[in-house]
């Protein structure tokens, strides 16, 4: 029986299964596209629809480990594929620990301020809401089913095809300094040994913030990303001009500023950072490429 099952297996989901034996992963997707690229590297590969109700019946979860990848859908603000896979997987079919991939965004804006995983969770976009309903969904399945759930909160994720190249090839604005407000990151790789860890000693009901401990604007980020690579940095305008030259998905993010504690992560997860700060992670990829 493979032992492992990665629902929404991404770049992420991928970087996961390769820390496991290949016969030991199922990876659920959407595209055949997808399916074929884990099926070339050894994987279990299953192709199917969340958003189809009688599909999700066909996820076979029981005794296994879990990972939840998939995102939510892009509009609304519940999250119905985290409630159709939940009525799914219960009784004989229900997993051994689930590892869910949540946002910071449950936070809402902190005035930037340092927080832990203890602050209120008062999301103010959307986004943030459709995390906090699959957050409070699946807890309150693991309390039903008695299997032990552990929610990780994160950021902003770069790395390999990750860094905003093309954006910064077109030359598009970013908010001033001083406007700017704190955004919080991971590496994708390091994102991928928290997962693991997590699953491994994470405890069940608890939620862990996942980012590397130093946070920075997002403009600094992206002067930093231009630098790395040489490329100009990106233009500046200010707020208002942002409201008019920026997407309305960019606005959500910059409508909210925090710096997370990512002090439970790192004691209770005990993992060591590969990339344990921007200027680490940016060097690799300018060394290796970002493709």
């Amino acid at each position: 029986m493979n032992a492992v099952l990665i629902v929404g297996c991404g770049d992420i989901g991928m970087r996961v299964a390769r820390r496991y034996a290949p016969a030991s992963v199922t990876g659920v997707v959407r595209s055949k596209q997808r399916a074929a690229e884990l099926q070339a590297e050894g994987f279990t590969a299953q192709t199917l629809d969340l958003d189809v109700a009688n599909a999700v019946l066909e996820l076979r979860a029981g005794g296994k480990r879990c990972f939840y990848f998939a995102p939510p859908p892009g509009a609304g603000e519940t999250d119905p594929r985290v409630a159709a896979v939940c009525a799914a997987l219960v009784g004989p079919n229900r997993p051994e620990k689930v590892v869910y991939i949540s946002t910071s965004a449950v936070y809402g804006d902190c005035g930037g301020r340092w927080i832990d995983e203890s602050a209120e969770l008062k999301p103010g976009t959307a986004r943030g809401r459709r995390r906090l309903d699959a957050e409070s969904r699946w807890l309150d399945w693991g309390d039903k089913q008695g299997v032990p759930v552990v929610i990780l909160r994160v950021p902003g994720i770069y790395g390999p095809g990750r860094a905003p190249i093309e954006r910064l090839k077109q030359g598009l604005p970013v908010l001033s300094e001083q406007d700017a407000p704190f955004t919080n990151r991971i590496h994708a790789e390091d994102l991928a040994s928290v997962c693991v860890a997590a699953m491994r000693q994470g405890r069940g009901g608890q939620a862990y913030n996942v980012a590397d401990g130093h946070p920075t604007t997002m403009t600094d980020y992206f002067n930093r990303v231009a630098d790395a690579f040489g490329l100009p940095r990106p233009p500046v305008v200010d707020r208002s001009s942002a409201e008019q030259a920026l997407t309305p998905a960019m606005l959500s993010f910059l409508s909210e500023s925090k710096r997370l504690v990512n002090r439970k992560m790192l004691d209770e997860l005990q993992v060591s950072l590969t990339y344990p700060d921007l200027s680490v992670g940016l060097a690799k990829l300018a060394t290796e490429g970002e493709g």
